[in-house]
């Protein structure tokens, strides 16, 4: 089976893919990246299954093109920030620290990558209790990652480690989930103390994550194990799933 997934969602994605597996037999081709990316090779090429993108937007799109199943809310996560820990991040000091001029701002992508719509929907937010701070903080954003040009970070190192050791980036905009178990981490572990703080309910942007299965698959069999492993994605086992790797459960369209 053919799963195109936000690059978010793999560590998740992969233990339940193989939760699946070792109940059912069912063999997996999982494909991570950029949201926004795939959905362009699947409007392009077709190629999935099933297809979890870190927004709704872009299942919902495939829906009304008469291309996917109406989307579900698969997993719901939250926005944090990353920073070196002697900024001294908290959410009262948070919009102050990323407004220092000093500060760099890395973010993902916008239009490629719903990581980085999120980081600019938190800029709108910012602007509402702080004139003028959008423009800032667009200004002083660096889109690092989740780009169709971003540079490759190496195998083992996450995002925050490879860009702060290299000075690219003081402080990182991005999910509150993990790719590794909540306290088990596997990734190689930062040389860098780090802080990080959820963005305080203010300016709070609310991700959700869709969920659609492809209506182009042809053989029936095909078809019947997509629906099949769809309906296991909003099952109780795999929802809980979610939790262990800091994401919130789903439900709902």
């Amino acid at each position: 089976m053919r799963v195109y997934a936000a690059g978010s969602t793999r560590g998740v994605l992969t233990a339940i893919a193989d939760d699946y597996t070792k109940a059912t037999g069912q063999r997996f081709e999982l494909t991570f990246g950029p949201a926004g990316l795939l959905l362009d090779r699947i409007r392009k090429d077709g190629g999935a299954d099933v297809y979890v993108s870190a927004n709704m937007a872009h299942p919902q799109r495939l829906f009304v093109e008469g291309v996917g199943t109406r989307p579900v809310i698969f997993a719901r996560n939250r926005l944090c920030v990353t920073g070196r820990a002697d900024l001294r991040l908290t959410q009262e000091t948070l919009l102050d620290t990323l407004l220092e001029p000093s500060i760099k701002i890395g973010t993902s992508t916008p239009g490629a990558d719903p990581g980085g719509d999120y980081a600019w929907q938190f800029f709108d937010r910012a602007d509402t209790v702080r004139a003028g701070a959008k423009e800032a903080l667009v200004r002083k954003a660096h889109q690092l990652v989740g780009g169709p040009a971003s540079p490759k970070v190496p195998a083992g190192e996450t995002a925050t480690h490879y860009f702060f050791s290299r000075h690219q980036a003081d402080v990182f905009i991005g999910y509150c989930s993990s790719h590794t178990k909540i306290g088990i981490g596997t990734e190689r572990l930062s040389d860098l103390p780090l802080t990080r703080v959820e963005v305080p309910q203010a300016l709070a942007v609310p991700i959700s994550y869709g969920l659609t299965m492809l209506m182009t698959i042809k053989e029936a069999n095909r078809r019947e194990a997509a629906y099949r492993f769809a309906l296991y994605l909003m099952s109780p086992d795999a929802q809980r799933r979610l939790l262990e790797y800091g994401f919130l459960p789903g439900g709902g369209l």
